[in-house]
């Protein structure tokens, strides 16, 4: 499948959908508190979004029956929101939230924490964020796709956690799920050279322990073999001449505003 290069005009309507996804992930964060179930935090997010008279991209996608993911603990990714699944203090759960607004799309993951959350969790969190930035700050054109995968390793695994190897990021624009993939480790001379108009959607998952994964029984819901906490985050990125735009916080907000409304 080819890769679409976006033009300017193109990426400010991403970034309009990145706008939506980044509100839904602020106003869903008064409520991450213990004793609510994340089939109630899905159906706020939904209602939050179609509001903005946008759409939950995730909804339907492939056959995913819920707006948004809601992955708990050792979940990876893609975790049904459930009437059954109650939020406990020290918890951590990650929401991933796609947005689909006037047929462009963007995609973006937080991992939050319930109540007080432990200090390997804490860490847990601010390790997979900051490598997520660090990822970021490695797509820049004639920079080649696997920069970014070190660039999130490396960081990941000098403090000892691992990266789920099997699971990757994705173009983002026309559709929620594009070429080229974007893995999570690897070495800067991998992959094809990144270009100006590249759309990406970066997401580094990272395990508090083993980096093997499996997947339930729902064919959904993707574990840590081992049961240890992983957290998750992304941001849909746009590639210009001046290095990568974050298409998913507000125009003129800085990246470490992420860090800023988790602590």
């Amino acid at each position: 499948m080819a890769i679409h290069i976006y033009t300017t005009r193109e990426v400010e309507k991403i970034r309009a959908a990145g706008e939506i996804a980044f509100e839904t992930h602020i106003y869903l964060k008064e409520f991450i508190k213990e004793g609510i179930t994340t089939k109630e935090l899905n159906d706020m997010a939904e209602k939050f979004i179609r509001r903005k008279k946008a759409y939950p991209a995730f909804l339907g996608f492939q056959g995913y029956p819920a707006a948004v993911c809601t992955s708990v603990n050792d979940s990876v990714v893609h975790e049904i929101p459930h009437k059954n699944k109650v939020l406990k203090n020290g918890d951590i759960i990650g929401i991933d939230i796609g947005v689909k607004y006037n047929n462009y799309y963007a995609d973006t993951a937080w991992t939050w924490p319930v109540g007080k959350i432990s200090e390997k969790a804490e860490k847990l969190i601010k390790v997979t964020s900051k490598s997520l930035y660090k990822g970021i700050q490695a797509a820049k054109q004639e920079n080649r796709i696997g920069a970014i995968g070190e660039a999130i390793q490396k960081h990941a695994e000098s403090v000892g956690f691992s990266v789920v190897r099997s699971l990757v990021g994705h173009g983002v624009g026309r559709s929620i799920h594009e070429e080229p993939q974007v893995p999570n480790y690897g070495k800067k001379k991998d992959g094809i050279k990144i270009r100006t108009g590249m759309v990406l959607a970066i997401e580094p998952m990272i395990n508090e322990g083993n980096h093997e994964i499996y997947t339930e029984n729902d064919d959904w819901t993707v574990k840590t073999k081992d049961g240890s906490l992983s957290a998750h985050f992304e941001h849909t990125i746009a590639v210009t001449s001046n290095g990568p735009t974050i298409c998913t916080l507000p125009s003129g907000v800085s990246i470490d505003v992420l860090e800023k409304h988790i602590a």
